[in-house]
């Protein structure tokens, strides 16, 4: 199959090339600001700036509800929907070259790797995790601020708004584990110090299932996108009932693999660290750990697994501690205690959700 006809696959229209001077200059820009944002990654700028400028770009007419950019690495050419403002870098740009900069290719030029995303001969694996850590990279090299934003009934926080908000939240539950250099280092040059990591704290089947819910994740997102724009040009009613049913069940789908992917991360790491505790300061940097984590949790009417978890784990902690103190034997809470203990840290979950953007209009 040709270029033009994967590209028309994907409702991509070239336009024009994308003039010299405004390649070179988007490239200069970008280069700065990646070194400028991962001092850690020990980039080369003057390396970037020749590698992207000699990317190939385009302008598009691009279907609707698909990011402003898109990498298309069977060319290793970006396109840029028709209109984008590229006077000033855009994060879905951003994200787009990084992408093209992540790349892994066998000696014939195929694309073997793309950060954590691999590409077997049947299966490409990995490409939810790979598209919310590039987004990550590409909010806070722009140094987005974190927001609260509501999806599919979900209140969280992400650094990016309405590109892939959902896999962002997720991907930086992951970092919170094992620090962002890792996600970082393992994103831009597709290495394994992130799986390894998170592998050696979680356990590896524990990273495994993980990635396999972001790619469902990523997956039921794009279906939901392109039964949206079916919806919009459908004239038949009967067809149109039947795509909005469709589109319902995949929301429900999105939330229910979401939440159940947030509380398989936390529960992985709480649980593994708990067994890990000798200390009293072992327990306070513990307690310390999941009382933060509630700063990166998503949150919907009903869901109480997280607070729940957290209150268990706070008595189970003072017992621990006691048992270190008197050097005797663990033994768990007594239920009375729970309720003392409950009351006294009800406070921690008051906190409103007034502020949350709305985001997801569909309804």
């Amino acid at each position: 199959m040709s270029i033009e006809s994967d590209l028309r696959k994907e409702g991509i229209e070239v336009i024009a090339p994308v003039p010299t001077l405004t390649i070179n200059s988007l490239a200069k820009s970008v280069s700065e600001k990646l070194c400028a944002a991962f001092p850690e990654l020990n980039l080369d700028g003057q390396d970037l700036f020749i590698e992207l400028s000699r990317l190939s770009m385009f302008t598009a007419s691009m279907p609707e509800g698909v990011a402003e950019a898109n990498y298309f690495y069977k060319n290793s050419s970006v396109y840029l929907r028709e209109g984008v403002n590229l006077s000033c870098v855009q994060p879905t740009v951003v994200h787009e070259l990084i992408h093209h900069l992540q790349a892994l290719r066998d000696k014939d030029g195929e694309l073997i790797r793309l950060g954590f995303c691999e590409f077997g001969e049947f299966k490409t694996y990995g490409m939810g995790l790979n598209e919310g850590a590039v987004q990550l990279m590409a909010s806070h090299c722009l140094k987005e601020q974190s927001d609260i934003v509501k999806y599919y009934d979900l209140s969280f926080p992400t650094t990016s708004q309405t590109y892939y908000p959902l896999l962002c939240n997720l991907v930086a539950q992951m970092a919170y584990i094992t620090g962002t250099e890792y996600l970082y280092k393992s994103a831009f040059f597709s290495t394994d110090d992130f799986k390894n990591r998170f592998s050696e704290l979680c356990g590896e089947k524990a990273y495994y299932r993980i990635v396999r819910n972001l790619d469902t994740v990523f997956y039921t997102e794009e279906k939901i996108v392109q039964l949206k724009n079916q919806f919009l040009t459908e004239k038949s009613s009967q067809k149109t009932q039947k795509i909005a049913t469709r589109i319902d069940e995949l929301r429900k789908k999105m939330k229910e693999i979401f939440l159940q992917t947030q509380n398989f991360i936390f529960t992985s790491y709480f649980n593994t660290e708990f067994k890990k505790l000798n200390t009293t300061e072992d327990i306070e940097v513990y307690r310390t750990q999941l009382y933060n984590y509630q700063n990166y949790i998503a949150i919907a009417e009903g869901y109480t697994t997280f607070h729940v978890y957290y209150i268990n784990q706070m008595a189970n902690l003072e017992a621990k501690h006691e048992s270190i103190l008197n050097n005797t034997s663990l033994v768990l809470v007594q239920p009375n205690k729970l309720i003392r203990l409950l009351q006294a840290i009800r406070k921690l979950w008051t906190k409103q959700t007034s502020s949350t953007v709305e985001l997801d209009n569909w309804k």
